[in-house]
């Protein structure tokens, strides 16, 4: 008899600026975002690189995913080639699973072959899934046979985006979607949702800049900075508990470098500290 039962809880690791992750057993040594500029009819080729720093084999599966956020906190990882801007028809890697000797490292090659359409413009992209395979998992390649266990394991996978840019060509356009205080903890936080209505990935960074009727500043206040696909949005948080009470005209910036910034004049009315 053969039985196993358990529960398998996963995590996963999506890298934005990060050159290592390492949870487990398993590390990505190689960085979590692997981008290229290619022509339509190009190829290009690349590696992904592995390394197990536990003390046993780690066995290891690869699959493809598509790949898709939005402001209010909804990540889709969706089948591959699903998304309106999927790259994942385009791309080829080997091997599919492996098994990684203690210390040892190894590697996922890839090559990424673009169709010859000179309609393709802008940024596409989808992730390749790194996921290490737990030893209690109905998956793994070593089972043990005529032995019943139970158990909860924990499963971590690493999403490695895989972007093609097409040259510099597709536009840059950013939508402001909707912009509100949180008053949570007796701060005053403005949540803005900007959206990528573009064709091209943007990285902008958020600020707000507060002016009195008088046209003093009353402060620039720091919203974080992210990577925004085409189609996809993000939440940005000031926090302008600082201001003092009155009425304020401020400015919204997302600066996406060189010459590309996107604005939102507001009128804020402020009754006493951290309250709108």
């Amino acid at each position: 008899m053969n039985f196993k039962w358990g529960i398998i809880l996963t995590g996963l690791l999506v890298g934005w600026w990060t050159a290592t992750a390492a949870v487990a057993g398993v590390s990505v040594t190689s960085g979590l975002t692997y981008e290229k500029t290619a022509v339509p009819g190009g190829s290009y080729t690349g590696v992904i690189q592995l390394k197990n720093t536990g003390d046993a084999p780690q066995e290891v599966k690869v699959y493809p995913t598509d790949y898709l956020f939005y402001a209010d906190g909804r990540n889709l990882y969706g089948d591959p080639g699903t998304a309106p801007r999927s790259n994942s028809g385009w791309i080829t890697f080997a091997p599919r699973r492996l098994v990684i000797p203690p210390k040892g490292t190894a590697q996922v090659d890839y090559a990424v072959a673009v169709p010859p359409d000179d309609t393709l413009a802008g940024t596409y992209w989808s992730m390749l899934m790194v996921e290490a395979v737990s030893t209690a998992s109905p998956e793994a390649v070593k089972q043990q046979k005529d032995r019943i266990s139970f158990g909860i394991s924990q499963v971590m996978r690493y999403g490695a985006q895989m972007v093609t840019q097409i040259g510099d060509t597709g536009t840059r356009e950013l939508k402001f979607v909707r912009t509100r205080f949180d008053k949570a903890k007796g701060r005053r936080i403005l949540e803005v949702d900007v959206e990528n209505t573009g064709r091209q990935w943007l990285k902008p960074a958020l600020w707000v800049e507060c002016y009195t009727a008088a046209g003093a500043s009353a402060g620039r206040f720091e919203g974080g900075k992210s990577r925004i696909y085409p189609g996809t949005s993000v939440r940005f948080r000031a926090d302008l508990s600082a201001v003092p009470p009155g009425e304020y005209k401020a400015l919204v910036v997302a600066d996406c470098g060189g010459d590309t910034l996107f604005g939102a004049a507001h009128t804020f009315r402020f009754r006493d500290a951290g309250a709108p």
